[in-house]
């Protein structure tokens, strides 16, 4: 699957592991770990129905307030939210990655 970063600091913590921006300065390494491993899952996925086979994903569609917005876990804390669209025969190839979210809040 093709990805693109919505949010430079998102981008610039998948490549070097860590970011200026204040946003996600202060999150843990293993939540760093994670992050990247996540990417790297839905990166190597071909369409977005081989999300649903990684059960430590927990991929769902977003209702309510994040109406049609994709989710991944990256632990029992962090989420990290894309929006995904389809190629010309329908099939979801691209991501779009634009935040981590903490769980409940």
């Amino acid at each position: 699957m093709k990805i693109y970063f919505e949010d430079a600091a998102l981008e610039e913590l998948y490549i070097s592991g860590e970011t200026s921006s204040n946003q996600y300065r202060k999150l843990a390494k293993d939540v760093v770990k994670q992050y990247v491993k996540v990417v790297n899952y839905i990166r190597a996925a071909r369409r977005i129905e081989d999300l649903y086979c990684i059960k430590s994903l927990h991929y769902e569609k977003k209702k309510g307030d994040l109406n049609g917005v994709d989710a991944v876990w990256i632990n029992r804390q962090y989420r990290l939210l894309f929006n995904s669209s389809p190629n010309e025969e329908g099939i979801v190839v691209n991501a779009l990655l634009f935040e981590i979210s903490k769980h409940y809040e």
